[in-house]
């Protein structure tokens, strides 16, 4: 897929919890072989953001298209485009790391854990792991194999929520190289929400800044490249002046 073709299309898109508006209008693209961030104060509307890429939300209005396909339309389809990786604390602690990976494999349709995940899973330092119990884990570790799950199968569209937290230093890095390998060499779209704005310079493509249910403002390739280049802290700064100033 071309890098400029976007890879998840979100249009006007609006949620309401009750009488709460959630979510109020918002337009933003994935573009192939790239990363883009997700970020936000706490309450601005990510979680519930990511509920309805997942089709766990239902809108009042807009469209959300995965691959070029209606979410709203063939849910389904629009889904088996996405990896996502689940919150680590709530993967069933009786299954093993192998288990749920095979679970995993079964739902995309295919008769085993293929190896370049089993791979994958080696360079986190998950392998010694695979045939324990998760709720034996730890956190760090349960997170691997959330992370493990969502690239189970190769997606176009990877939806990553918070995964950097409870990395040690070499899973983070093979995570950021893996990640960067994907966009690379397959034109894989990221969503990649965090709190820590450190990483961002060397990691991101483009953000997006959600406050207050609404995009507060956008960041391109540009920007991360002078900030790269530049000062990295200037991202940070960046940030706090887009939510301190009037919407």
């Amino acid at each position: 897929m071309n890098a400029s073709t976007p890879v998840l299309k979100v249009s006007d898109l609006a949620v309401h919890l009750g009488s709460v508006v959630v979510l109020a209008g918002i337009d933003f693209e994935l573009p192939a072989g790239a990363i883009t961030g997700l970020i936000g104060p706490n309450g601005s509307g990510k979680t519930t953001l990511i509920r309805a890429l997942l089709g766990l939300v239902a809108p009042v209005r807009g469209q959300i298209r995965v691959a070029g396909i209606d979410l709203s339309r063939d849910p389904l389809a629009a889904r088996a485009q996405l990896g996502y990786a689940p919150d680590p604390a709530v993967l069933p602690g009786d299954l093993s790391g192998r288990q749920v990976l095979e679970v995993t494999a079964a739902a995309r349709g295919l008769a085993a854990v293929p190896d370049d995940v089993l791979a994958l899973a080696g360079r986190l330092g998950a392998a010694r792991w695979l045939d324990a119990a998760l709720g034996s884990c730890s956190l760090g570790t349960r997170q691997k194999f959330a992370i493990l799950m969502a690239l189970l199968g190769r997606p176009p569209v990877l939806v990553l929520d918070e995964v950097m937290n409870g990395l040690d230093p070499i899973s983070a890095h093979e995570l950021k190289a893996e990640l960067r390998a994907r966009c690379r060499e397959e034109g894989v779209a990221v969503l990649l929400t965090t709190h820590g704005l450190e990483i961002a310079p060397t990691l991101l493509d483009h953000a997006v800044l959600l406050a207050e249910g609404r995009i507060r403002h956008r960041w391109g390739p540009a920007d991360f490249a002078a900030w790269r280049h530049g000062d990295p802290a200037a991202f940070e700064r960046a940030v706090v002046a887009a939510l301190r100033a009037d919407p």
